[in-house]
């Protein structure tokens, strides 16, 4: 049996076996386990015989068994080729019955057709008799059950009717005409009493009678008002209509064999009635009154409008479905969008202007005429830019004539007059209306506002020698900065998208270049006139506070100072400019700016320290006074100026070091590369210059 495993038949034969278990023990009999194994080999020798004989029947039975199937089949294979034959047989003979039947079907019809038109053809001439003799008895006629039949009836004798010459029968035509009339009215009536009562299976059978009728369209028509009773109650026109053709669509089929002409003709009486009636009292109540109310409904209506036509692409209206709606769409709008720009553009000049106005009377500020080409105006620019006194500065009192607000609200109304313009303008006007509304922008925000404000700043700026001058120029720049992003910011997310693909791109592009740069012109100039300004201050505060008797003391052991009164003002003053420069600009333009501060700082510094004679005392004051401007210079973070600065440390440690060290002092690793004239030039200013030993050890 299986799973069979030798090592464990043979352990179980050596326990069953007495004397067999114990190995090595008292109880193991060794000869008497061989005797079992022998005779077990023996048993299971004759076992394996056994069943080989009945293995080796086995497979002869099998031989003889396959035999007999093997010729079954085949016989079997005979038996059915002979059916197969008589198959083939039986179905040439179907087929030849199956030619004959119908051949004999097209005798019967050629014979039946005929008959039966013949039959049609003399009923016919009974029910035309019938109106010949002006009196119809039959019960097609009378009864108003078989409305049907009388239909298809008197449609066919219209038909016949229209080919008979109107002299002999004008008053049969007239008869069958009216009775043609008649039976339509009736049919159209049963229509309309169908869709009230709701029955669709008998509005289906009337629409298929009407099909051959010329009234067919008037049953449309029928249909289609009677679709819209009701259908229109809430304020939403819009959703009334999408809801209307959304139940007409699953009905429509069930009705009429041309479904999507029906669907087509409803929708365009939506459009052309109830639509186009809307738009109209939605629009002319504002065109005229209230430009703004105007252009916000013609968005809004159009909006709505063609988010309609999208759902009703759903449906099918027929081949070319997207034209019939546009030309629907077109014709409500045509009116309203042909001078829309220029609506546009007229509200957007006088809201504009509105907005700028009404910020400058909340300041009781009358603009001035920038540019106007007076002896004043002269006068303003010449003193913009030069530093010559041509007449005093106009006071501005802090105030920068910028407004985020203003700016805000002047970029809204150009973001919506953007928006409108992509849904309202033709493509092929997009780029064009659009750069419209961007010069509006451009005229009204960086013209009429930042570049006024530019132009007020700059003639608010005071000349350089003013005392106590209060410097707003740099509100105006960090102002303008932050309103050029908000103007940037624009340009990209709302027109671009308008006019990246157009020649206007390129027009757009350098016509923002050209504000830019002209009001980079401005700032230069503003920012340079400002720093001519501060540096002015320092030498009015110097000019003050430091005294001759500074560093030249009149008790050289009795100097209590670590620095100059004057040094501790000036530093003082520069390091609140500092911050104020960080606060106004942003990226490089806070690092230029500082760094030509700082060299005009280092400039002034320089040239001041060169007015005065240095005594021992005096010149360890003017080296801790330049220790400290150094202090100060830190406050840059900018490389260049530091090194001034130490130079100039290094130079003011002539005024002090002993004549034998100045030549080891001059060709030190900060002095070395100065011209030598610098160097004699501070060396002069020690008092001790003039003795022979000093002049001696420089030469």
């Amino acid at each position: 049996q299986e799973p069979f495993v030798a090592d464990e038949y043979i352990e179980r034969l050596a326990w069953r076996t007495p004397g067999g278990g114990s190995r090595g023990g008292e109880a193991f009999d060794p000869k008497r386990l061989l005797e079992e194994f022998v005779n077990h080999i023996q048993e299971l020798q004759v076992m394996d015989e056994r069943i080989q004989r009945k293995v080796e029947k086995l497979e002869q039975q099998c031989q003889k068994e396959a035999k007999e199937f093997a010729k079954k089949v085949q016989e079997l294979q005979k038996s059915n080729q002979v059916a197969f034959q008589h198959f083939q047989e039986l179905d040439e003979h179907i087929s030849y019955v199956a030619t004959k039947v119908c051949h004999l079907g097209d005798q019967l019809e050629g014979v039946n057709t005929p008959r039966q038109r013949a039959v049609e053809a003399q009923k016919l001439m009974k029910y035309f008799n019938e109106f010949l003799d002006g009196e119809l008895k039959s019960d097609v006629f009378t009864n108003s059950e078989k409305i049907k039949e009388a239909a298809d009836i008197i449609q066919k004798l219209h038909l016949i009717a229209q080919e008979l010459p109107f002299d002999r029968f004008s008053e049969v035509k007239s008869k069958i005409a009216s009775k043609y009339h008649d039976l339509e009215c009736q049919l159209i009536q049963e229509f309309t009493s169908a869709q009230r009562r709701g029955e669709i299976s008998r509005m289906r059978e009337v629409a298929a009678v009407l099909l051959h009728f010329k009234g067919y369209s008037h049953c449309v028509d029928v249909y289609i008002k009677q679709c819209q009773e009701g259908a229109f109650l809430r304020n939403d026109v819009f959703e009334d209509a999408a809801v209307l053709c959304q139940r007409v669509n699953k009905q429509v089929g069930e009705i009429f064999s041309n479904p999507e002409t029906v669907l087509a003709k409803l929708i365009q009486n939506i459009f052309e009635v109830k639509l186009q009636s809307y738009v109209k009292d939605q629009l002319e109540e504002h065109r005229k009154s209230d430009a703004e109310q105007y252009l916000k409904n013609l968005y809004d209506l159009y909006t709505r409008t063609t988010n309609l036509s999208s759902k009703l692409m759903e449906f099918n209206l027929g081949t070319d479905k997207q034209t019939f709606l546009s030309k629907l769409i077109k014709a409500i709008f045509i009116s309203y969008l042909e001078n829309y720009i220029e609506v546009e553009i007229g509200y957007l000049k006088s809201r504009s202007a509105m907005i700028l106005q009404r910020y400058y009377d909340s300041k009781n500020h009358q603009k001035r005429s920038i540019g106007t080409g007076g002896i004043q105006d002269l006068k303003e620019r010449l003193r913009q830019r030069t530093n010559l006194p041509l007449g005093p500065s106009i006071d501005t009192h802090g105030e920068t004539f910028l407004s985020q607000e203003v700016v805000v609200n002047l970029l809204q109304e150009t973001k919506q007059a953007f928006e409108r313009c992509h849904r309202l303008s033709d493509p092929s006007d997009l780029p064009k209306n659009a750069f419209r509304i961007f010069s509006m922008l451009v005229e009204f925000l960086c013209t009429e506002h930042i570049d006024y404000a530019l132009e007020t700043g700059l003639a608010g700026i005071p000349c350089s020698d003013s005392k106590n001058a209060n410097l707003y120029f740099l509100d105006v720049v960090h102002q303008a900065n932050t309103i050029f992003h908000l103007f940037d910011k624009q340009f990209n997310d709302h027109l671009m998208p308008l006019i990246s693909s157009s020649p206007k791109l390129s027009e757009c592009l350098q016509k923002k270049k050209d504000i830019i740069e002209q009001m980079e012109v401005k700032l230069d100039m503003g920012i340079d006139r400002t720093l001519n300004c501060m540096i002015g201050q320092m030498k009015h505060i110097l000019a003050a506070e430091q005294k001759k008797t500074d560093f030249k003391p009149e008790d050289e052991n009795n100097v209590l100072i670590q620095y100059t009164n004057a040094c501790v003002k000036v530093c003082g003053y520069v390091r609140k400019q500092v911050e104020k420069i960080r606060n106004s600009m942003d990226g490089k333009n806070v690092d230029t700016v500082l760094m030509e501060l700082g060299v005009r700082f280092h400039r002034l510094i320089y040239e001041h320290l060169q007015q005065y004679s240095y005594s021992c005392m005096g010149g360890m004051l003017a080296i801790c006074d330049v220790a400290e401007y150094r202090k100060c210079a830190k406050d840059f973070k900018i490389a260049l100026v530091l090194q001034l600065f130490d130079t100039l440390h290094a130079l003011c440690n002539l005024l002090v070091v002993a004549p034998d060290n100045l030549k080891q002092v001059c060709s030190g690793e900060q002095l070395a590369n100065l011209d030598k004239n610098i160097l004699h030039s501070f060396v002069q200013l020690r008092v001790d210059y003039r003795s022979a030993r000093l002049a001696r050890h420089f030469s």
